[in-house]
């Protein structure tokens, strides 16, 4: 893109500077529409899930219900409690909305299609997401309210349990792909499984990493049955209680985003991504974006069909389930894996 703005008569700088902020905006504007649209298919899922018709009024077939709900909020004041701490306040929404873009800098929406190639892509998005936390414990912290204080506890030792195993699951990938690039391990994943399948989710090693990855990642977005930081029942609405106006808003897309970005891992880094499903040459006519496009809209499907049916854990059996069950496994398959990879004499 930076060749494509010089050839228009700028500098390099300012062809670069340009086609920066044009890479940016790709990526931005589509995704918040996304966000909206996957707002009201979530609702949609729900509602078919318990023979309900669910948003239907506001536009054909209820499509544009999402934006109704946003300029709501936008109309609305935002109301800051008069013992909270106003700076943090304001500025915790502004964190996890912002986090939850950055991620969308190194993902590769087709074969050199990504805004920043870099080589730790993988390891980008790892340090990234960790950041999401501060958003939520500094929402409850300066709300000085009981319940978004006790939500924000729960964020950070949730998010923080989940993160250890993720950590160990990427472990694996990249130990097959042999790279952090983002490209690089979709390009690993072509025909990996009998020269035929393209993905290491088909790998029968690597199945195991992907079914913990999608379970943590349900986690570490706090969706359900793992959203004990929004649990009505415990904490009314939990870090959000106090938030009202653009502040809820900044929130709500965040965590949507958040979603968007873990059906989009589970694509590249088990299911190959803008790779077709089989390496057969007529399924590359299709584009890859689109490939890629479909990939995410169907785990998108599996997180709405989870919080549709599964009742919400407990915190002690949350807390089970990530540190005696998710994290000894994990560690334990590293070994399997990078055993099996020396045997075989992948790293040769």
């Amino acid at each position: 893109m930076t060749d494509f703005f010089m050839n228009l008569g700028m500098n390099h700088d300012w062809a670069w500077f340009v086609a920066t902020i044009s890479g940016i905006l790709l990526i931005a504007l589509p995704l918040m529409l996304g966000v909206a649209m996957i707002i009201y298919a979530d609702r949609k899922i729900w509602a078919a899930m318990a023979l309900r018709r669910g948003p239907n009024v506001v536009g054909p077939f209820g499509l544009l219900q999402s934006f109704a709900d946003g300029l709501k909020v936008f109309l609305q004041e935002t109301i800051i409690p008069s013992a909270a701490n106003k700076g943090l306040f304001l500025i915790a929404p502004i964190i996890t909305f912002t986090v939850a873009l950055l991620a969308w800098a190194v993902i590769p929406f087709n074969s050199g299609a990504v805004l920043a190639d870099i080589n730790v892509g993988l390891l980008y998005i790892f340090a990234i997401s960790s950041l999401g936390v501060y958003g939520v414990v500094i929402a409850g912290w300066a709300s000085n309210s009981k319940y978004p204080f006790f939500s924000a506890m729960r964020a950070a030792a949730q998010m923080i349990s989940y993160e250890v195993s993720i950590g160990f699951i990427i472990i694996c990938v990249v130990l097959w792909a042999g790279t952090f690039n983002m490209n690089g391990i979709v390009v690993a994943q072509q025909g990996h499984v009998l020269g035929f399948f393209n993905g290491f989710g088909f790998n029968p090693l690597l199945f195991p990493m992907w079914v913990l990855f999608l379970i943590s990642g349900m986690a570490e977005t706090a969706r359900a049955p793992f959203d004990l930081t929004e649990a009505e029942s415990e904490l009314v609405a939990g870090y959000q209680t106090e938030y009202s106006s653009m502040s809820f808003a900044l929130y709500w897309l965040g965590e949507y985003a958040n979603v968007l970005l873990m059906c989009t891992l589970n694509a590249v880094l088990f299911f190959g991504g803008w790779l077709p499903p089989v390496d057969w040459a007529p399924l590359y006519w299709v584009n890859g974006f689109v490939w890629l496009l479909i990939k995410i809209l169907f785990f998108f499907f599996v997180f709405s069909w989870v919080k549709a049916t599964v009742p919400r854990f407990r915190y002690d059996q949350l807390m089970r389930l990530g540190w005696k069950i998710f994290l000894p496994f994990s560690l334990l398959w590293v070994f399997i894996v990078s055993g099996y990879l020396m045997a075989t004499g992948h790293f040769a």
